[in-house]
């Protein structure tokens, strides 16, 4: 083994019993209060990474989008087509709000998505709920952040994941949350002239 190689495998072997001493002390399980937001791309295609890997566990589980429902995703093709008995995929939103410009029509069917959301996060046959795009919803006032994050903190079963995705997500949520994403924009192919691309994001 030369010098390199050594002081590498040496290096390592510290790091690795300070690893297995840390990890020693994380024993504790529960439901986790997952949040992406962020004005970057990825949020949604993080929390839909999470439902495979719930479907790929045999944990079953929910998704309920919000705000761009009028869109034909890959990721609702693909459940709804070959994993509808993993995974329930529930569409509330019409669309982007400047596509219905009918605040009533969305505020109704943000609230009707919202009922569907608590009814999956309390079947204690569900393991993860993907709340895609809710933070849009709580940011247009079409939902109640104070009275949404009560639910979760009061009403969520302790060994329930909930997932709320979307930019802007308020700061209660982020306060209540065990784990939040800002996805950061760095760059976009928007900014030049590229339209959403099909596989990326939808």
């Amino acid at each position: 083994m030369d010098e390199l190689a050594a002081r590498h495998n040496a290096k390592m072997k510290v790091v690795k019993a300070a690893r297995d001493e840390l990890m020693k002390s994380k024993t504790g399980e529960k439901g986790l209060i997952i949040v992406h937001t962020g004005a970057g791309k990825g949020k949604s295609s993080a929390g839909f990474g999470m439902i495979l890997r719930c479907v790929a566990h045999g944990m079953p589980c929910a998704v309920v989008q919000f705000i761009k429902g009028g869109w034909e995703t890959g990721e609702r093709t693909l459940l709804r087509e070959r994993f509808a008995e993993d995974c329930r995929f529930f569409v509330s939103g019409e669309g982007f709000t400047w596509e219905t410009q009918d605040r009533d029509r969305d505020v109704a069917a943000a609230q009707a998505g919202w009922r569907l959301a608590m009814e999956q996060i309390l079947d204690p046959q569900i393991r993860f709920v993907l709340l895609d795009e809710i933070n849009v919803a709580l940011r247009y006032g079409y939902l109640d952040a104070a009275g949404t994050v009560d639910f979760l903190l009061t009403r969520k079963p302790p060994m329930t994941h909930v997932c709320l995705t979307g930019r802007n997500a308020p700061p209660e949520l982020v306060a209540a949350a065990d784990l939040v994403t800002e996805m950061s924009l760095v760059k976009h192919p928007f900014r030049d002239g590229v339209k959403a691309q099909k596989g990326v994001e939808f």
